[in-house]
């Protein structure tokens, strides 16, 4: 059964197809966020250490670390990016201790990066251009870290899914090349949008059968990549993840979090309600006002995402007994409470012999 290990300093993550479905936290990654990479180029890492916390309390088995900013003051990453994702390694090694996934498309971040990591890191990624493996896989040989491999060359993404594992398996037997295992290959089989291609998500599938049945590798996506463009992302992730687990994916790069109701929508929700003639006591608690109307909370909480993949991993037996499932779905004690299975044991007691 193929198993690739991941670890940070003191806490073990295994991917498997025997094993709970892997949540990589994709948060910490400046792209498309234009105030987080203003933050980075000045320094400042305080949404990194609230993404990195607020992403592990909602369950992220690993998180994604992508330092990829651009900076005004210098636009050559080969000289930015590497300093760079040291540091914020570093930050994110001091808050939490999942294990950490490498993201960078400069080999010398990757470098920096692993020079730093604790554990054994997932890297992020390599392709199947030849000049890409030849500079990426005599590091994952040199660290002995597995990588995640994306199913593209130099002939870009392919539409045909038989040449996406065509250039999945030219990278697996490359690394063995390399002396890498093929349980240290984790392959991105690249989900395309299905609002631009009806058949996205039954390539997906096909593919990810293949790679588990024909290659024996793990495998991951980004999750949202599938309802990119569309209305209700979450209505279309919720089913698509279950989905794909099902087919044998292994992971995800994802957000675990829902992101909180800010003070914008909360203030256009109390207009709404106004307008509509119904009365809202002045100061009422933004919080009780999220949960009363469906708009969900201001604070970070799981997304409906990783409840999906709980039920998953419950229905295809990765969570033993439903362990899981029934921790993070039971009703929080109320002041008093005792947990069931405390009550009636006496502290210091000597146990009765039956």
């Amino acid at each position: 059964m193929t198993r690739t290990i991941v670890e940070s300093k003191s806490k073990t993550a295994i991917i498997g197809f025997d094993q709970p479905f892997c949540v990589i936290g994709e948060r910490i990654n400046p792209t498309g966020r234009k105030l987080l990479a203003r933050e980075l180029e000045a320094g400042d890492f305080s949404t990194v250490e609230k993404d990195a916390l607020a992403q592990v309390a909602c369950g992220a088995t690993m998180l994604d670390i992508n330092a990829g900013v651009v900076y005004n003051s210098n636009p050559n990453p080969n000289e930015t990016e590497p300093p760079l994702m040291r540091k914020v390694l570093e930050i994110v090694q001091g808050l939490v201790d999942v294990p950490l996934c490498i993201d960078s498309s400069v080999p010398a971040a990757l470098e920096a990066g692993l020079a730093v990591a604790e554990g054994r890191p997932l890297i992020n990624s390599v392709t199947g251009e030849e000049d890409r493996l030849e500079a990426i896989l005599p590091l994952i040989k040199k660290y002995n870290v597995p990588v995640v491999a994306i199913s593209n060359d130099d002939t870009g993404i392919s539409e045909d899914p038989d040449v996406r594992f065509e250039v999945a398996k030219k990278i697996v037997q490359r690394a063995a090349d390399f002396g890498i295992p093929a349980h240290d290959i984790v392959v991105d089989p690249l989900v395309m949008p299905i609002g631009a291609m009806g058949t996205a998500g039954l390539q997906v599938f096909a593919l990810v059968r293949r790679l588990r049945e024909e290659l024996g590798v793990n495998t991951t996506c980004g999750a949202s990549n599938i309802s990119f463009g569309l209305p209700n992302r979450h209505g279309i992730n919720n089913a698509f993840l279950p989905m794909a687990m099902a087919a044998g994916m292994t992971s995800a790069i994802m957000n675990p979090v829902a992101l909180p109701i800010g003070p914008k929508k909360i203030e256009a929700k109390l207009e709404e309600l106004a307008a509509a003639g119904i009365i809202v006591p002045a100061d009422i608690d933004p919080e009780l006002l999220a949960n009363i109307t469906g708009m969900g909370s201001t604070k970070p909480r799981s997304g409906k995402e990783m409840e999906a993949i709980r039920a998953a991993n419950f229905l295809t037996n990765n969570d033993p007994h439903g362990a899981t499932w029934i921790r993070t779905n039971k009703p929080p004690l109320k002041a008093g409470e005792v947990e069931a299975g405390a009550r009636g044991r006496r502290s210091g007691g000597r146990r009765r012999r039956g």
